[in-house]
């Protein structure tokens, strides 16, 4: 037993060694967490050989998180040499979450006074309809993908319901948004940076005609986000270019997260049976189930900050414009926080996983994304209680976001 604990350890430290993300191992996608458990255990602070960090214990993440003195979320000098002066480079250094204090705290101000408990609850019937018409589809195919037929296509007309978007322009969203997120990857082509590049102009060329026939016929505030974010909040309002890219975060942090945390949902089920049963047997389990499809396989699963001042882990020392990768799915996983952290418990409390951030930086639309989830998931279940796969499921092959591009199964 000692001796299997001894090799055990040895290929942890020397998966840590060799660990870069720019150069991942085989299988890593698949199955990232070997690779987590070697990195919480043996190198809590993992250096990389561009000179960026890694921290994945809980702690270090929560530090971080409420800590923006210290660490700072705007991204103008890491990404210029990634983007150049670009219009990807406008967005992501202009939306909510790669920036920081005061332009955050004005932009999240205007964000969650429009995503208001009156407004969520105004979308909850729509949301119900939705799903319910969702499922009658599919029980009419049989034969289904539950990520093009479900989990990614109730985001999209729940955000698009948001913004009042015509129905029949929703159609590229979903590509623009796997577009610009998928620019956010450790790795890129030159062809995803074009394919992002012309998303973002595309996306914002969209979004302008929608706020300039909002601003001729305004909404409901309390209701109409688009209405309410033109307004803007107590005297706060934003530019043009900071309206329209938002808008796009908005759009595409709803769509990315939501897609993956019900596709991941209806697979872990499948694989975890009893959770299945115990979850169809109790449904009011299902808002604890939500948290922990959220901790078990974290949509987003890494984050980033950058050190502004000196600042130690481990008795090592992070100097004032490091870079700093933050390990939200090994996190999520950290034995320190969670008991027996690689098992699905539906039933899981506490679980303070920090799939939606934390501090300050908490996501504005978690409150959306619980619901969506909420209502997606147990509504599936009870519809269709016997689904199953019926092909090889196909991840969508990225590191920062987790989630299947296909999920072949029959539901009756």
């Amino acid at each position: 037993m000692a001796k299997t604990a001894d090799n055990a350890a040895t290929n942890g430290e020397k998966l840590v060694e060799d660990f870069e993300l720019t150069a991942l191992p085989e299988g890593f996608v698949d199955d990232p967490f070997p690779a987590y458990h070697a990195l919480l255990e043996h190198a809590p602070l993992k250096r990389f050989a561009d000179g960026s960090v890694m921290l994945s214990r809980y702690e270090d993440l929560d530090r971080v998180y409420r800590d923006t003195k210290t660490f700072s979320s705007d991204k103008k000098a890491e990404f210029l040499p990634k983007f150049g002066d670009t219009p990807l480079y406008e967005h992501h250094t202009t939306s909510l979450v790669f920036n920081d204090p005061p332009l955050h705290t004005r932009v999240r101000k205007i964000m969650m006074g429009a995503l208001t408990p009156r407004a969520l609850a105004a979308l909850e019937p729509g949301l119900i309809t939705l799903v319910d018409g969702l499922l009658d589809r599919m029980e009419e195919k049989g034969a289904v993908d539950l990520i093009e037929d479900f989990a990614a296509a109730i985001p999209i007309e729940v955000i698009g319901n948001l913004f009042d978007i015509p129905h029949e322009e929703r159609e590229p969203l979903r590509d623009w948004s796997l577009a610009i997120l998928g620019a956010l990857e450790p790795v890129l082509t030159d062809e995803q940076l074009k394919w992002g590049n012309t998303s973002v102009t595309d996306f914002k060329a969209f979004l302008k005609e929608i706020a300039d026939d909002r601003r001729c016929n305004p909404g409901d505030p309390a209701t109409d986000v688009l209405t309410r974010l033109i307004n803007g909040n107590e005297g706060e309002e934003l530019s043009e270019v900071e309206l329209l890219q938002n808008c796009i975060f908005i759009l595409n942090a709803g769509h990315e997260t939501t897609t993956n945390l019900i596709g991941n949902a209806l697979y872990e089920l499948l694989h975890w049976p009893e959770e299945k049963a115990r979850l169809e047997a109790d449904p009011d389990l299902i808002a604890t189930a939500v948290d922990e499809f959220l901790r078990f396989q974290s949509p987003n699963q890494l984050g980033n900050r950058m050190a502004v001042e000196p600042v130690e882990f481990y008795g090592e020392t992070v100097e004032p414009g490091t870079p700093i990768h933050l390990c939200i799915g090994a996190a999520n996983r950290d034995p320190r926080q969670f008991a027996d952290p690689d098992r699905l418990d539906v039933g899981r409390k506490p679980n303070r996983h920090l799939a939606f951030a934390g501090g300050p930086h908490l996501c504005a639309g978690f409150s959306l994304a619980r619901m969506e989830g909420r209502i997606g998931i147990s509504h599936f279940l009870k519809r269709f209680p016997d689904y199953r796969l019926t092909g090889e499921p196909e991840r969508t092959g990225r590191v920062r976001f987790r989630g299947f591009a296909r999920l072949p199964a029959r539901v009756r």
